[in-house]
């Protein structure tokens, strides 16, 4: 950890130390047991099956520092995930077999076990909401686990996926509805249209690289943020700086950008302004703006102004922007790596008003609502019971967990709160 980190990070502890110091009770344990109250406790959560599938694509790829769960109402989807805690829910209104592509299902599922789900949720300082939108479960639990998430006082981030067009209008119109309820109940809602990556892709790559594909989008991008609140920094990002881009923004999008040879720093902003991941989206209208840059040691110092003037010269000269630096010695002198969040964005193209979908929503229900779509395999194996409502699973396997506004206007993170005690 640097020098830097520890002056910015830890700067309101110091006066504690120097009063620890002066007791006959002061010890290294008191310092350690200090220490520990500024590690986030990040919890990233999996609705449905897509959000399942992409919480076990960040465990098979060794994301850290976050704890994972796993939530849905296939009993039998439940028992492939390697999470370190899976849920079922809407025990009574499911028995196990999933919502059958209604989201309507999915809602009432996730408010039957709320109060389970909230349990869980209790002391976290972020949680990220994973799904896929367009389903049953996804689509209609992932707005109620993000109210229950602001409840708890956690910064509450949902990153989702946009179906591709060969799932079908029912998954279209169902995802457009979806978005719309998830996002009066996050601070910040990242969304990604697996159509733009499709076209990036080609149209011949095979279906499953497609899929893992959009996973690596949605690792990246929460990737990209607990890196930059857990992993030690030259120049630090820390928690609150996090809080601060993100609380209360609304759409945002997360982009990456490579850079080498004399133009590294603006080629590299350009690279990621210009993703396809950012396509018609008004980028002057982000109220936040956070890089995190990784640059080897010996990175030319002249260069560091030209990382941030070259961030703000697509952001409006009134948002928010937070620099943090990184060290990475795989990189060549020349070379820079850059992850931009965005926060706080105005679309171009407006969306499909919210009542159009659902009035297409309606109709499609009318047409399909005989229809029983869902069977699974006997779940009787799985045994341990939280309420008739709710079935929580904790696995034994480790999976790399670690535990601007108003704060009246907010409610605080615990780990913000405890700041306040020194």
């Amino acid at each position: 950890m640097s020098v830097l980190r520890l002056e910015c990070y830890y700067l309101g502890i110091s006066t504690y130390f120097l009063e620890s110091a002066m007791s006959d009770d002061y010890s290294v344990q008191d310092s350690t047991e200090t220490n520990k109250i500024y590690n986030a406790k990040i919890i990233v959560v999996g609705v449905g099956g897509g959000g399942c599938n992409t919480i076990q694509h960040m465990i098979d790829n060794g994301l850290q520092n976050v704890e994972f769960i796993a939530v849905n109402t296939d009993a039998n989807s439940l028992t492939r995930s390697t999470s370190d805690i899976k849920v079922q829910i809407g025990v009574k209104l499911t028995s196990g077999l999933g919502s059958g592509c209604d989201p309507n299902k999915g809602r009432k599922a996730a408010e039957e076990s709320a109060e389970d789900i909230k349990k869980l949720l209790q002391g976290a300082d972020m949680i990220f909401i994973t799904a896929g939108m367009g389903g049953g479960t996804g689509t209609g639990a992932a707005p109620i686990i993000a109210q229950i998430a602001k409840e708890v006082g956690a910064l509450t981030v949902a990153v989702v996926t946009k179906p591709f067009t060969f799932e079908g209008k029912r998954h279209a119109v169902n995802a457009e509805s979806g978005i719309t309820e998830l996002s009066k109940n996050v601070d910040s809602l990242i969304v990604i249209d697996n159509d733009k990556l499709l076209r990036n892709l080609g149209a011949n790559i095979a279906i499953i690289k497609a899929f893992e594909c959009a996973n690596d989008v949605l690792l990246n991008a929460v990737r990209g943020i607990t890196d930059a609140i857990t992993v030690p920094a030259f120049i630090n990002l820390d928690f609150a700086d996090v809080v601060t881009i993100m609380r209360g923004r609304g759409h945002a999008v997360i982009c990456n950008g490579f850079g080498k040879g004399p133009n590294m720093v603006e080629d590299a902003v350009d690279k990621a302004i210009n993703s396809p991941l950012v396509d018609q989206v008004d980028i002057k209208s982000a109220s936040g703006v956070m890089a995190y840059v990784k640059i080897n040691p010996n990175f030319p110092i002249i260069q560091l102004d030209n990382v941030c003037s070259a961030i703000q010269a697509y952001a409006d000269e009134d948002a928010d922007c937070k620099t943090g630096i990184f060290f990475d010695e795989n990189l060549a002198e020349d070379e820079v790596s850059l992850t931009l969040l965005i926060a706080g964005i105005s679309a171009v193209d407006p969306r499909k008003p919210a009542n159009m979908a659902r009035k297409e929503l309606n109709s499609l229900n009318e047409r399909e609502a005989n229809k029983v779509a869902m069977f699974t395999d006997s779940t009787q194996n799985q045994t341990v019971s939280q309420t008739e409502s709710t079935r929580i699973f904790e696995s034994g396997g480790n999976s790399g967990s670690n535990q601007g506004q108003s704060s009246e206007a907010w409610n605080l993170p615990p780990i913000l709160n405890s700041r306040n005690e020194f």
